[in-house]
């Protein structure tokens, strides 16, 4: 059965910014009752205390948290959208070319109705070619079957970007991890609910950070094992400079301004791009795909 969103599609920043802080204030209200054997109260100390540092990193996040433009809505396809561009590129990068991206094609309809090309043109510069072409592909297949229930279903659509979108569009009670997630949970020794993910994405980004955390400005400090430690330097994507991404990019960026001979590109890198269906080559000659 296909997953049907919300009858609201919108949210505004304002009714979120409330909703956090009356999530916070009512956990921080919150008080464990005396023991007195009875054995009736519904939370364990241990329950309480991962609530309360929830409540902490929730407080926090309503005056601390990233406005960005795809949390001001619960339209399926605009957050699958940021989610697919986000995969391997900075924030800073993706927010303009979010922004672009929906001016153009505003609804999954609109994605699906484009042709691979133009797809292939509008993505340039973000790097990692294919997933342009494996979310015009999968606006194809919502816009012809609407949402699979199973998200992963979709091209280039893996377990964390089906976590984010069944979470921030659809309401499901997942928790998407990604690295900023996973290394907040670690390092604090917490388990936090789905309705923190976006708190714990920014604490991870802003604060808690890979290398050198900030720890005197992180609302969970005092309940962190970890404060105060410094981690070894995080390995880095392999450079760019040089590379054969450079010469796929390159190669498909003369070949995105007009259609060339096999002659005068690069030729393994046409095989490549050709392989992911980003080019397509005949009689000699290479041109993005109809």
């Amino acid at each position: 059965m296909p997953l049907t969103p919300p009858p609201s599609q919108t949210r505004s920043t304002l009714s979120w910014t409330s909703f956090v802080a009356a999530i916070a204030t009512l956990s921080l209200a919150q008080e464990p009752a005396a023991d007195n054997g009875a054995n009736d109260f519904p939370l364990t100390i241990a329950q309480f205390r991962v609530g309360r540092v929830q409540a902490l990193l929730l407080a926090w996040f309503q005056t601390n948290g990233r406005d960005l433009p795809w949390r001001r809505t619960r339209d399926p396809y605009a957050i699958l959208v940021s989610e697919v561009m986000l995969q391997q590129t900075q924030v800073e990068r993706v927010v303009p070319r979010f922004l672009a991206w929906l001016e153009r094609w505003p609804t999954v309809d609109a994605l699906a109705a484009a042709s691979p090309a133009d797809v292939i043109r509008e993505w340039q510069g973000l790097g990692y070619n294919r997933r342009g072409l494996n979310l015009h592909r999968a606006a194809c297949i919502v816009a012809a079957d609407g949402w699979p229930e199973d998200l992963t279903a979709l091209p280039g659509v893996g377990p964390y970007t089906a976590a984010a979108v069944a979470n921030f569009a659809f309401c499901r009670d997942v928790l998407p991890v990604d690295t900023n997630v996973r290394r907040v949970q670690e390092r604090t020794g917490h388990s936090f609910s789905a309705r923190s993910a976006q708190a714990l994405m920014d604490l991870g980004a802003t604060v808690c950070l890979a290398r050198v955390p900030r720890c005197n400005s992180c609302p969970l400090a005092d309940a962190c094992p970890s404060r105060g430690r410094r981690y070894e330097p995080v390995r880095r994507q392999s450079r760019f400079e040089g590379s054969f991404r450079q010469r796929r990019a390159a190669t498909l960026r003369l070949v995105a301004a007009e259609e060339r001979t096999l002659a005068e590109l690069d030729r393994e890198a046409v095989e490549s791009l050709c392989a992911d269906g980003l080019v397509a080559v005949a009689g000699g000659r290479v041109s993005l795909p109809a």
